[in-house]
């Protein structure tokens, strides 16, 4: 299973619908949308600004914002559909179906996960990938990843967490939902989807990604 999470910054531009249709031809119930929560939850930001609300119903506010991204991108692809338990995302699944995660109602019902502003919807997305089982972890980001020249003419397709943290790409809690798990996780350019028009496998995933170091 795979998890990619498309975030809100990718709204407006003409490769979201390039990734939806990728993702919706592709998907055969193994691929999971994670939307993040963009102008949606910059409303619950400003929300808080004028009312002072507290941490933990922002929380639920900003997470309920990233239901609304999801089924607007669900609304821009009839192909796919939603689903916000892992009932429906298995029933999904089934028939093979290409699947948008709802996330409030798992993530509000989940207590361990940090009600604050700090972590953000890749991290949700690695929570839903370790409880999934999924083997990879797909973060499209809006900026351009390209694989790395080292040492002469090694290549590396690696980038390391502590540079993603330093460069606002992730969360500063993401490797806590993610060091030591089962998946691997990647972060790959809004652009990047011409790589897949032919299908989602691993060996394009390396050659067009970079594969989070811890």
């Amino acid at each position: 299973m795979w998890i990619v999470k498309l975030g809100g910054s990718l709204l407006g531009a003409e490769e979201l619908t390039h990734w939806l249709e990728l993702l919706a031809r592709y998907s055969d119930g193994k691929i999971i949308i994670v939307p993040g929560g963009g102008i949606f939850a910059d409303a619950v930001r400003e929300a808080q600004k004028l009312t002072h609300l507290d941490d933990k119903s922002v929380h639920k506010l900003a997470v309920m914002a990233m239901d609304q991204y999801g089924e607007l991108l669900a609304s821009l692809n009839p192909k796919i559909v939603t689903a916000s338990s892992e009932l429906e995302i298995a029933e999904r699944g089934f028939q093979h179906r290409a699947i948008i995660w709802l996330p409030s109602k798992m993530v509000c019902a989940d207590e361990s996960i940090p009600a604050n502003w700090q972590v953000t919807s890749d991290s949700l997305a690695a929570w839903l990938a370790a409880k999934l089982n999924a083997e990879h972890l797909v973060l499209v980001k809006s900026a351009a990843f390209k694989t790395r020249r080292l040492h002469g003419n090694e290549i590396s397709n690696q980038i390391s967490l502590e540079t993603l943290i330093k460069d606002d790409v992730v969360d500063m809690h993401f490797g806590d939902f993610t060091r030591g798990k089962h998946f691997n996780s990647w972060v790959i350019g809004k652009r990047d989807y011409v790589a897949f028009e032919h299908g989602f496998n691993v060996d394009k995933l390396s050659a067009s990604a970079l594969v989070v170091r811890y």
